[in-house]
């Protein structure tokens, strides 16, 4: 086992452009995720693996996650930030980190929740005799992520992505381990077609050349990708862990365990929060409402009888007395690609207004600053700053 702590390099560059319009404003690891931003949960694995120098290589919108993480003193460990400035890829983000490591490191997604034992692990494995290592985990659909081909205790290759038949459903996890000498690997391997520098390509040549061990992981491990996974990963997180009702709660209301209220959301007498369902801080839910699998985002408002079912309410967005969005199957199209059959209710950007008595659709998705008038319908997808009125 490696006797000293590595530095852990966490990637938290990237804008997330299937996930608009949340990510038009915020970066995607400050999603939140029950109550606090996704990057934290990451933050959190690593500390609880006793790491306690991080770097963030930061890029998209940095300033929201530089203002929240700080040096790091909140969590008692030390947050430097390597800065991104164009995102060329995921090798790209990890030789802004070079100035900041000194000796084995260990690299991590930052938008992606994992137990801390991943990262435990992954560290135990880079035991001076490998070249890098990283987790592995079996995934039932693994077209979606680098499929990793495994010979005896090394891992022999890596696709990102593969359009040919599968190899296997085990896949790069996301967390790594690596020695120093992975820069110059870095600073040799060409970018792919479309111009970017990827940490799989890299990988690929160092099995080639050198010992990749995998470390194999079955834990936790979360992948928000598209809108609707942000209440599925919230509805597992809460399952697993529990709720809290800490804010201020109606005389009547229903509030289920596995919901969590933060300290200063309010909702209103006789009002439904089920299962899965998140209030934010400084979030409002007027009386009578029900609110099922959703997540309600900082600072917005839920008005009186209103009913929504698998959807999301972005920052200070306001929702109408007796709104109505039914949740159930929908197929959505997002970043150019169509899903069917998406457990998704419906997406309320950040600032946008919904009147009373409007109806979503099932998949519908509301960017940010969009109004929708009194007792109309809204579907589809519908961009920034649109106004909808009824007839």
């Amino acid at each position: 086992m490696s006797q000293s702590t590595p530095t852990a390099v966490i990637l938290a560059a990237g804008e997330g452009q299937r996930l608009s319009p949340l990510t038009n404003r915020r970066p995607k690891p400050m999603l939140p995720v029950v109550n606090k931003p996704l990057l934290e949960h990451v933050l959190e694995a690593v500390i609880d693996a006793g790491i306690e120098e991080i770097v963030f290589v930061v890029g998209y919108e940095r300033d929201r996650i530089q203002t929240y993480f700080g040096n790091g003193d909140d969590w008692d460990v030390s947050i430097e930030y390597a800065v991104q400035e164009n995102q060329l890829g995921t090798a790209h983000a990890v030789q802004q980190a070079e100035s900041h490591v000194d000796g084995d490191f260990l690299v991590l997604n930052g938008d992606r929740i994992i137990g801390s034992d991943a990262v435990a692990d992954v560290h135990a494995a880079m035991d001076g005799e490998t070249d890098a290592a990283m987790a592995v985990t079996r995934v039932p659909e693994s077209e979606a992520y680098g499929v990793v081909t495994l010979s005896g205790d090394e891992i022999v290759d890596i696709i990102e992505k593969p359009r040919d038949e599968l190899a296997s459903n085990i896949i790069n996890a996301g967390v790594y381990g690596f020695t120093p000498a992975v820069f110059d690997v870095i600073d040799a391997t060409p970018a792919g077609p479309d111009g970017e520098y990827r940490l799989t390509d890299v990988l690929a040549r160092v099995a080639e050349n050198g010992t990749i061990r995998p470390v194999r992981y079955n834990g936790r491990w979360l992948d928000v990708s598209y809108p609707w996974d942000l209440l599925s990963v919230t509805g597992q997180l809460l399952d697993q862990d529990g709720g809290d009702t800490a804010g201020s709660v109606g005389a009547g209301a229903q509030i289920d365990t596995a919901a969590h209220l933060a300290s200063t959301a309010a909702v209103g007498a006789n009002t439904v929060v089920g299962r899965g369902s998140t209030v934010a801080a400084n979030a409002r839910i007027g009386p009578n409402a029900t609110i099922t699998r959703s997540v309600i985002f900082p600072d917005a408002t839920v008005e009186a009888g209103a009913v929504l079912s698998d959807c999301i309410v972005g920052a200070n967005a306001t929702v109408g007395a007796n709104v109505t969005a039914a949740g159930g199957e929908a197929t959505v199209v997002t970043d150019g690609e169509i899903h069917s059959d998406v457990i998704f209710g419906g997406l309320i950007g950040d600032n946008a207004a919904v009147g009373g008595a409007a109806t979503i659709a099932p998949g519908g998705i509301l960017g940010n600053d969009v109004v929708v008038g009194e007792g109309a319908v809204a579907s589809g997808t519908i961009p920034d700053g649109v106004e909808i009125r009824r007839g």
